[in-house]
């Protein structure tokens, strides 16, 4: 089987591309300025690591309010539907740069007129941008993926709850062995691409001083008036994180548990 995926990596087309990539690569290297790399390297890896944290957050939370509000949507009774279809109509609605700024400006400029909050443990951190990009990069991948996993949880058919019901399995059984293990993988493939679309979503949190690779490129492009060496860097990172999360779903798709049938 490794044989036979190895000769499929090795096409013509495949291998053409690859030696114009690295030609691109080695012409970049020797042509353009990288004086500036060494001096910027420490706040680019911070960047990076703050992207991807923020990335890996945002998407955890935002995938465990998607599976209660489709769940919501798909068979729960009207006075949590109704709720739940607003919420995801909503924030699908608006854009995202929007809801920062709502976030960061709204929350974060409230907060502060309460004393009992300025002076509580948490001041520190509410007085910080990171929080509310978090948050609301959080409730935007809630809000696309909780009408994904309605559609997911529509989709398990229905005779394998019946029958699980007329076996006598309790309710929290059916959705964790039975409902929810389907639902997840039907959606595996459409969730990878939505966190591809999550981690470009990230570079918004810069228009709130949160300091992200793109704020860091943007910031390389300020200092040096160097336009287009940070912009390559930049791409090259975001290509690079994309291509590990589609590997890593890939994996996730063929070696996860396989879904449990009553019997």
């Amino acid at each position: 089987m490794r044989g036979a995926e190895m000769r499929a990596w090795l096409q013509p087309h495949r291998i053409a591309l690859g030696l114009i990539g690295l030609g691109l690569v080695i012409w970049c290297a020797t042509t353009m300025r990288w004086d500036w790399l060494p001096k910027y390297a420490p706040m680019m890896a911070e960047g990076i690591w703050r992207t991807i944290w923020l990335l890996v957050l945002s998407s955890v939370l935002g995938m465990a309010l998607a599976v209660p509000l489709g769940l919501a949507q798909a068979a729960g009774p009207w006075y949590l539907a109704a709720p739940a279809r607003v919420f995801c109509t909503v924030i699908r609605g608006t854009p995202l740069l929007l809801q920062i700024w709502l976030f960061y400006y709204g929350l974060g400029s409230l907060f502060p007129q309460f004393p009992w909050i300025r002076q509580s443990d948490l001041w520190p951190i509410l007085r910080q941008a990171w929080p509310y990009a978090l948050l609301a990069l959080t409730l935007s991948f809630a809000g696309y993926e909780g009408e994904v996993m309605r559609g997911a949880f529509k989709s398990v058919p229905r005779g394998q709850l019946e029958a699980a019901r007329a076996m006598g399995m309790p309710r929290h059984l059916i959705l964790w062995r039975i409902w929810l293990p389907q639902a997840v993988r039907a959606v595996l493939p459409t969730l990878g691409g939505e966190t591809v679309l999550q981690m470009k979503a990230t570079p918004l949190v810069a228009t709130i001083t949160v300091v992200e690779i793109y704020a860091v490129a943007s910031r390389v492009r300020q200092d040096t008036f160097i336009v287009y060496e940070p912009l390559l860097l930049l791409a090259l990172v975001y290509m690079l994180l994309a291509g590990a999360i589609v590997l890593l779903f890939r994996q996730i798709e063929t070696r996860g548990p396989q879904v449990r049938r009553p019997g």
